[in-house]
């Protein structure tokens, strides 16, 4: 068994021989990998609601949401990593017959936290926006009312739309569906502070 203490550079067939036999989530990039934090009570709350939503209007469609869960590479850059929330429409395509490990993503969601915010804006966008399936990402703010959206227009050029209310509504063309902010940040408590 490698231990990540013991050795500092992976392969990723190091990595992914280890990490499925964890019972935490750990992320790779770069020959390393990182430990992924636990969540807390609002960025589970809008992963739910997210999940739900999406959920329920793709039913019927040849589509699949997955949440937390569904380890996502870009084969690109070689990172492999947890979204929040993926979605794929048409035939998923996956690593290996594992079928945990998707290549070929349309919607990326990411709820931020403090500890990850600064990463989830920066790398880790550089790194997702290798990947040719991929349409939107969405960065989901925990303690505001605040959804970034990131649409691809072309290979290299991405718009974004900011939304900041409630009555707000985003809309998805790559996946069809719409997301209400009032949906989706139900019962999630915001700090007026911030």
């Amino acid at each position: 068994m490698i231990s990540p203490q013991l050795q500092r550079h992976f392969t990723s067939q190091d990595y992914l021989d280890w990490e499925r036999r964890q019972e935490t989530r750990n992320e790779y990039v770069n020959g390393e990998i990182h430990a992924m934090a636990g969540a807390s009570r609002n960025h589970n709350l809008i992963c739910v609601n997210l999940t739900v939503s999406l959920s329920t209007q793709l039913r019927g469609k040849p589509c699949e949401v997955y949440a937390n869960d569904m380890r996502v590479k870009v084969d690109e850059t070689g990172m492999y990593t947890y979204p929040d929330i993926v979605a794929v429409c048409d035939e998923p395509a996956f690593e290996d017959t594992q079928t945990d490990t998707l290549l070929n993503p349309l919607l990326i969601i990411e709820v931020l936290s403090d500890s990850t915010e600064r990463y989830d804006r920066g790398a880790k966008f550089l790194h997702y926006r290798n990947l040719p399936s991929l349409q939107d990402y969405l960065l989901v703010a925990q303690h505001e009312c605040r959804v970034e959206h990131y649409a691809r227009q072309t290979d290299h050029r991405w718009s974004l739309t900011d939304y900041q209310n409630l009555d707000e509504t985003i809309v998805i063309e790559s996946i069809a569906c719409e997301l209400r902010l009032r949906d989706l940040y139900a019962r999630v408590q915001m700090n007026p502070q911030i």
